[in-house]
């Protein structure tokens, strides 16, 4: 059976936080396993995917300068952290069978290749899980940007950005019973309402390449299928038109 996809090569951004469950820290092997298991399902229908794990979870490059350490340090801290991250959904993927490739902005031949653009598209050709780590390999960008500027050099249909909420809202959701969440908004109105979806830098260089952001909720089962089959889930971030945005 034939099915209808909507995007058939995305670029899956994580949170290091979303690993950490209920344990406040850490990687918490459910969650592992359940990330594993979603990418599993579009995986099998064909879609290729890279994914991009930050590593709040272990450490925060923002927080060093409460502890004493220059931001460029902290920053270099963040992007060991991600790698960590990265070998562990790695090692969850390929227990479920799938084959795939970590990549390192960062030079770690031991543990991981090199990026390589021509070499990433390849493996993604290829039917291979691409993880990229290491952010950016430069102090002072975010691993959102990291994956912003990696889905328009492999030129991903969207990014997916995973959240534990369901989409964009109009306020924090968690503190507010009675957020709006929005199906559609432009990348201006994300922009001018503060919305904190992805930073500054992210936004922008997704806007200047046209490349949509869904935001959505990965700790929901199937979420992630039934988005890449063009279901209406999450909050989809786009060239819409300035303050027309559609609340559900």
């Amino acid at each position: 059976m034939n099915i209808k996809l909507k995007y058939k090569r995305i670029l899956l951004k994580l949170s290091g936080e979303s690993l950490m469950g209920s344990k406040g820290h850490g990687i918490e092997p459910e969650i592992l396993n359940f990330f594993a298991a979603e990418i599993k399902k579009v995986h099998t229908l064909g879609v290729q995917v890279g994914l991009v794990i930050g590593g709040g979870n272990i450490y925060r490059g923002l927080s060093a300068g409460e502890q004493g350490i220059d931001r460029v340090t902290g920053d270099q801290m963040g992007m060991l952290a991600t790698m960590i991250n990265s070998l562990a959904l790695q090692n969850a993927c390929e227990r479920h069978g799938m084959y795939t490739r970590l990549m390192s902005s960062i030079e770690m031949n031991e543990i991981a290749e090199p990026y390589i653009r021509r070499r990433a598209i390849r493996h993604l050709e290829k039917g291979r899980i691409v993880i990229f780590g290491a952010g950016t390999g430069h102090p002072y960008f975010s691993t959102d940007t990291a994956a912003s500027l990696r889905a328009v050099e492999i030129e991903a249909d969207a990014i997916i950005k995973g959240t534990r909420v369901d989409g964009v809202y109009d306020s924090d959701p968690e503190k507010n019973p009675q957020a709006a969440m929005f199906d559609e908004i432009s990348y201006h109105d994300v922009l001018n309402k503060n919305l904190r979806v992805m930073d500054l830098t992210a936004i922008s260089l997704c806007k200047e390449n046209n490349l949509p952001i869904i935001v959505f909720n990965m700790n929901t089962e199937n979420n992630l299928l039934n988005l890449v089959k063009g279901e209406n889930v999450g909050t989809s971030v786009g060239q819409y038109e300035i303050n027309d945005v559609n609340i559900k």
